[in-house]
């Protein structure tokens, strides 16, 4: 058995969707509020899945995004709490929303 580095714990993540992000949820049809759920079960298990294609929004200091289907994207501001992070969820729609993440 090898010795080496024990594996670092991964911080608990807690997500807190913000007014705007239920506004946006409630526009869009039941079958895809359905998938956005599906999307942000995966990314507190593996928010490095490649399905999700996250990254940062160029321009902006700390806002992120996530694809959901092909056009549906979620933004998020993630914060460091102690043991844990806090994923704000900003908005979720189609592409358009990133001109106002």
């Amino acid at each position: 058995m090898k010795r080496g580095r024990k594996p670092r714990k991964q911080p608990k993540r807690v997500l807190e969707p913000l007014e705007r992000f239920f506004k946006d949820l409630a526009s869009l049809p039941d079958e895809l509020q359905a998938r956005v759920w599906e999307k942000l079960e995966l990314f507190c298990a593996d928010p490095r899945h490649p399905s999700l294609r996250v990254h940062k929004i160029k321009g902006t200091d700390n806002i992120w995004e996530m694809s959901v289907t092909k056009s549906v994207r979620i933004t998020y501001t993630p914060e460091s709490a102690g043991d844990k992070v806090i994923y704000y969820l900003r908005r979720v729609g189609p592409h358009d929303i990133l001109r106002t993440p």
